[in-house]
């Protein structure tokens, strides 16, 4: 009998049960768009950058088949863990996944036909040393292709944050929030001519957008993604004695805002980029 007739699950064993999480949705309309423009081919050998907790890697593993090899790399331990149980309940047999850093990937020269990367390599240290070390280890003619949220992202948000730093004359906490912001979200053109001048041919560059829509400020800053992923880097550029007198003034700013629009809508504009190794 082929495995995949063998659907046995036991849908009380609590492992079973901790890896049917749902997709983060923050990161799905991203991987949604990387995962359709991916060439599906076998015999291939492929590295997802910042794997996370396995989207897309786990998906892509399983779209390719046991023909190709496909390689996973985060720095996020605990993450690396939660996907070596995916892929033993799962039952994948082509995957490899890696603790580590794109600035450093332990795999040879000229090994890899496809490399990929959901939000991943822009939040990279040194993105100049990641894209080198993309470039040593794929095969003349691999492709990389990736996707990240750009400078425009919460536009709504950061415009309403800037008028209240100015108008407290926080001139200094406004050039920190731009740094921020430059640092995960580098302009599109200046990245893609990083890429560039590190042997890539960029084919094509596909400009998305979704909304992320809450009832009030109150509940997005209190939306579970919200507190894990933004809101620490938010109080990073703001003193820790005015942090809460900021954020309380910004939550009722937007609240007013959400009830005169009837919700809260912030957009994430993002790109797919598509490079082949020259």
């Amino acid at each position: 009998m082929d495995n995949y007739l063998i659907t046995n699950y036991n849908m009380n064993d609590k492992e079973t049960v901790s890896v049917i999480d749902e997709l983060p949705l923050w990161s799905a309309p991203f991987g949604l768009k990387l995962l359709d423009k991916i060439d599906y081919k076998k015999n291939i050998s492929v590295l997802d950058i910042g794997s996370g907790l396995g989207f897309p890697l786990l998906e892509v593993a399983m779209r390719l088949g046991n023909t190709c090899k496909v390689y996973g790399i985060d720095l996020w331990e605990a993450a690396v863990d939660r996907i070596k149980t995916k892929i033993k309940i799962y039952g994948i047999q082509n995957v490899e996944v890696i603790t580590g850093v794109a600035e450093k990937i332990p795999l040879p020269d000229n090994s890899i036909d496809l490399i990929i990367s959901n939000n991943g390599l822009n939040n990279v240290n040194d993105l100049e040393m990641a894209l080198s070390e993309c470039s040593r280890i794929s095969k003349s003619g691999s492709q990389l292709l990736f996707t990240y949220n750009t400078d425009q992202t919460m536009i709504e948000f950061y415009s309403v944050l800037e008028k209240i730093l100015h108008n407290k004359n926080m001139v200094n906490e406004i050039r920190l929030m731009k740094e921020h912001i430059y640092k995960k979200r580098k302009p599109v053109e200046e990245f893609a001519g990083l890429l560039k001048d590190k042997g890539y041919l960029v084919n094509e560059i596909r400009y998305e957008q979704f909304d992320y829509k809450f009832a009030d400020a109150s509940a997005m800053f209190n939306h579970f993604l919200i507190k894990l992923a933004f809101i620490g880097s938010w109080k990073d550029f703001l003193p820790t004695d005015r942090q809460e007198e900021i954020f309380k003034e910004i939550e009722s700013k937007l609240n007013d805002l959400a009830t005169k629009t009837g919700s809260l809508l912030f957009t994430i504009p993002f790109v797919l980029i598509y490079c082949e190794r020259a």
